[in-house]
């Protein structure tokens, strides 16, 4: 079954609407002064999602989900081992998303413990993943279409709100880079994801485009209300709800933006676990993960929550740039292994720059630079050379 240009737009927008999304944007807020904060925030959403989109492209021109569009450049291994990542990241920012929904609902005053709230949260994205994406297309829809306009309401409170209160001054910590990179990780976080999406579609590249877009879009929303809510000097989304006055509303916004992107991440997990072994059935390994994830964020995973994006950036950027490089400049698919060092390097490059506090440049951005480079170098070889590499490894 195919799937809508339209559809698939308003998904990836619904995929940004998220607490996560909302978070970042406060903690921006929060450290960098309002003159600083737009143009790497701006810069930031442009870049991922342009890679959302190159990245997506690839799985519809080859067809398949966005593991199994690893296969052809990182070999039986590679692509097994970027699965296997995948479905374990899943794990995690299902868990995450579901933690942070939880918290706000919770600082909500809603009369039901933080745990039974995960539980609620992880059955409703078990129940919507067994029906199926295809199948709830029409429900979807409607339902993003109405957090949407609940979405536009708060948005409109938010900016009705008195400006003459007392402000938090900014600690100006962030810097230009650090706010880039806090705004590209979520962007790259769905990298291993979109493909999943993009393979079924009636028109591949205005689909793949839409969705990309309409991520993007959301995205920027989300940030620039985080952004608001930091500059009001309220510390959470349940902070600013409470003190808007939005009540129900604002427990539906939070309720069904974590159950449809936390759909998504589920069906990708079950999309993944099949890549890894054909045998697997997709919709029992995603509400295997629901399982998984809901007992996670039960057990606390929001205290490791920083380090996790940063695991996801360091490991999804590179291998991205290996995915673009291969496949739209080399266009063969001879060189599995040396595709994998040179991951391999963009990813040590990374954890290299966070842990030497570098500021010079976004890791994200100077491991992607690493891996394309020696992705390209054994076609630069070829070409200054003018003879075909010997077999294995092209250097």
């Amino acid at each position: 079954m195919k799937t809508k240009i339209f559809t698939n737009g308003l998904l990836w927008f619904g995929v940004a609407i998220s607490v996560s999304e909302i978070e970042a944007g406060i903690e921006i807020g929060h450290e960098a002064l309002s003159s600083n904060i737009w143009m790497p925030l701006i810069l930031g959403h442009i870049v991922g999602g342009l890679l959302l989109f190159f990245v997506g492209l690839i799985g519809t021109k080859l067809k398949v989900n966005a593991m199994e569009s690893t296969l052809p450049f990182f070999g039986k291994k590679g692509s097994h081992f970027f699965a296997s990542l995948n479905v374990l990241q899943l794990i995690g920012w299902i868990a995450v998303l579901n933690a942070q929904g939880a918290e706000v609902l919770g600082g909500l005053k809603l009369p039901i413990p933080f745990y039974t709230i995960c539980i609620a949260l992880g059955i409703l994205i078990a129940l919507w993943f067994m029906i199926g994406f295809k199948k709830s297309q029409i429900f979807t829809t409607a339902i993003m279409v109405i957090l949407t306009l609940l979405l536009l309401l708060l948005t409109q409170k938010f900016l009705n709100l008195d400006t003459s209160m007392d402000k938090p001054l900014s600690k100006n910590i962030l810097s230009f880079w650090s706010i880039f990179e806090i705004s590209i990780a979520l962007p790259l976080s769905w990298l291993p994801v979109i493909s999943d999406y993009t393979k079924d579609l009636k028109n591949p590249f205005k689909g793949t485009l839409a969705s990309a877009l309409g991520y993007t879009l959301g995205s920027l929303w989300m940030y620039f209300l985080g952004v608001k809510i930091a500059e009001f000097g309220f510390t959470s989304i349940a902070n600013a709800i409470a003190i808007a006055e939005f009540g129900i509303p604002g427990i539906a916004i939070i309720a069904l933006s974590t159950v449809t992107t936390n759909f998504l991440a589920a069906n990708s997990a079950g999309e993944s676990s099949k890549a890894i072994c054909k045998k697997i059935n997709p919709k029992k390994a995603g509400v295997v993960v629901c399982f998984l994830s809901t007992i996670l964020a039960i057990l606390g995973i929001m205290n490791h929550y920083i380090s996790f994006l940063y695991l996801i950036a360091s490991v999804f950027a590179p291998m991205a740039a290996v995915l673009l490089v291969a496949h739209f400049f080399i266009k063969n698919k001879t060189f599995p292994k040396w595709n994998c060092i040179a991951f391999l390097l963009g990813f040590f490059t990374y954890q290299l720059e966070v842990h030497c506090l570098f500021t010079s440049l976004s890791p994200s951005i100077l491991s992607m630079l690493v891996a394309g480079f020696f992705t390209l170098l054994p076609k630069l070889k070829n070409k200054f050379t003018d003879r075909p590499p010997k077999s294995g490894l092209p250097l």
